[in-house]
């Protein structure tokens, strides 16, 4: 897989009729290595090592209704009282970060709450704060680290 723009991390892989599987520590169990798996794992343990949020915390690709359909977020760390702190977007190192990347973030957060915002390919990080008086959202250089 492609060399990101991260700490470097150690992850167990393994093979399994002819995929390349790599275990996930939070959803507990080995998924499919595509170029986005890898970025959300790394996004994942920055948020885990880096900042310093416990695992407890941290949720992985779960299903949420979104004006009539289901969409899948792909990280979110809660607060302690169970309100979502942070939502994480990540697409693969070959998509570029754009309005449209943004715009599904703030989209996904009408439904969610989210105090801040981290949308990454892996390559390219951006981080945001809401304003939700305002409805909208500053650029941060980074989100803050676990309290």
């Amino acid at each position: 897989m492609q060399k990101l723009n991260f700490p470097e991390y150690s992850f167990r892989f393994k093979s399994s009729e002819n995929k390349t599987l790599v275990f996930d520590e939070i959803r507990k169990k080995f998924v499919v290595l595509t170029p986005e798996e890898w970025v959300r794992l790394h996004a994942v343990q920055f948020l885990l090592k880096e900042k310093n949020y416990p695992k407890s915390l941290i949720n992985v690709e779960k299903q949420l209704k979104l004006n009539n359909t289901i969409k899948r977020y792909d990280v979110v760390v809660f607060n302690n009282d169970g309100s979502i702190f942070l939502i994480v977007e990540c697409k693969a190192p070959s998509i570029d970060i754009s309005q449209l990347t943004f715009d599904q973030i703030a989209r996904y957060n009408l439904a969610l709450d989210a105090e801040y915002l981290m949308v990454s390919n892996g390559l390219e990080h951006y981080y945001c704060q809401m304003d939700f008086e305002n409805e909208r959202y500053f650029f941060l250089k980074e989100i803050p680290n676990y309290k």
